[in-house]
C-alpha cells in the first residue's frame, strides 16, 4: 500500500466521519462549534488541534502496523 493510497483512506475516513457525526447529531455538532468559537483565545483552540493531529497521527500509525 502507497503512502498516496494511505492518506486518500484516512482523508476519506475523516470526511465519511465528520458527515456521519453531523448527519446524526446536527444540534450538537452546532453547539460544539459555537462553544469552540466562544473560547477566549487562540492558544486554546492551537493546542486543541495540536492534540487532534498527535491522536490523528498515532491512529494512522496504528492502523498502519496492524495492516502489516
Amino acid at each position: 500500500m502507497t503512502l498516496g493510497v494511505v492518506i486518500l483512506i484516512a482523508l476519506g475516513g475523516a470526511l465519511a466521519f465528520e458527515g456521519f457525526v453531523w448527519a446524526v447529531f446536527p444540534a450538537q455538532m452546532r453547539r460544539a462549534y459555537e462553544q469552540s468559537l466562544k473560547m477566549a483565545d487562540d492558544k486554546s483552540l492551537h493546542i486543541t488541534g495540536l492534540m487532534c493531529v498527535a491522536i490523528g497521527v498515532v491512529l494512522m500509525g496504528i492502523a498502519v502496523k496492524i495492516s502489516g
